[in-house]
């Protein structure tokens, strides 16, 4: 289920903790080999994430370690925990099991990736129950503000607090932002467009360029970044975009925009998505505007974690 690179992380933050020299003050411990059962009980509301990933934790401590370590989900009223359940204070997600020391030795690692995570699906909720409330059909999207090495994990917890994932890195989608097309006047910028989307949508060697552009593969999209109604207008004018990204936009400039993207026949052809600043107080009337999505960078960059303990 997890990436290569995700594993590689596991086994880096292993060795973060325990170094050269292992556990120094659980290898103190008489009853170190006792086998026990851990409890990873949560201590505030929200969404639990991250339970999926336990066995693979497990997996690396007790290749380091040299001792069996198990993980298993509790039981749910319905079937397991499992990530994406909402939980309340108290509520047991997990069991681990093993020797004492093992146990203890794996406790803050395996807590770190399982309060991060949750904390993330747990932010990501909030907004989207906020926005759905205005609007049930909007999309609420992460970003690439994620933390460096994390990004397999953000991204797989904003789906499970109800997000969706926008592009995974720069090679997935193609998102030409304002820095891209800097200094390019309004009155160019359909010609700049067209010119940039024609390696993309017509693969080939470019003609009258020196040194010709290489050709781009089909990405899963193609979205413009505006930051004013008159770009809009210009941007509905070029073929093969999919999204236009409406930055900063205030409400009334939003409902403009939908509105004006309507008039032009393109509902359903090209999808609004409105980013900027936006705050759990303000995305439902964000999202009431009528918008299609809804990209927030907060989701990754500001959730704080969610407090899980190991009680054994």
């Amino acid at each position: 289920m997890w990436s290569k690179h995700t594993r590689q992380l596991i086994e880096a933050a292993c060795e973060e903790d325990l170094g050269p020299a292992g556990d120094l003050t659980s290898a103190l411990l008489k009853d170190g080999a006792l086998e026990v059962e851990g409890r990873v009980v949560v201590r505030a509301p929200g969404v639990i994430c991250g339970l999926a990933l336990g066995p693979a934790i497990c997996e690396v401590f007790s290749r380091r370690l040299g001792r069996p370590l198990e993980f298993t989900a509790a039981p749910h009223p319905s079937g397991l925990y499992a990530d994406g359940a909402n939980v309340t204070p108290g509520t047991c997600v997990a069991h681990v099991r093993g020797p004492k020391a093992a146990l203890l030795s794996l406790e803050r690692t395996l807590l770190n990736f399982q309060g991060r995570m949750s904390g993330v699906a747990t932010l990501t909720r909030r907004f989207v129950d906020a926005a759905r409330q205005a609007n049930p059909e909007v999309r609420i999207l992460d970003t690439r503000k994620t933390l460096p090495g994390w990004r397999e994990l953000d991204k797989y917890a904003v789906r499970a607090g109800g997000g969706h994932n926008h592009r995974f890195g720069l090679y997935d989608a193609v998102l030409i932002k304002d820095n891209h097309l800097a200094h390019i006047p309004l009155a160019g910028l359909v010609d700049e467009l067209r010119a940039m989307l024609q390696h993309i949508l017509r693969p080939g060697p470019a003609t009258g360029l020196d040194p010709p552009l290489p050709s781009v593969r089909r990405p899963s999209f193609i979205e413009v970044e505006v930051d004013t109604p008159a770009q809009l207008a210009e941007v509905c004018k070029v073929d093969g975009v999919d999204i236009v990204l409406l930055d900063n936009f205030t409400p009334d400039a939003l409902c403009a925009a939908v509105a004006h993207r309507d008039a032009a026949g393109l509902r359903g052809k090209l999808a609004l998505e409105a980013s900027g600043g936006i705050r759990l107080e303000t995305v439902a009337a964000i999202a009431a505007t009528g918008i299609d999505r809804i990209s927030i960078g907060a989701l990754t960059h500001s959730a704080a974690a969610l407090d899980v303990a190991l009680d054994i």
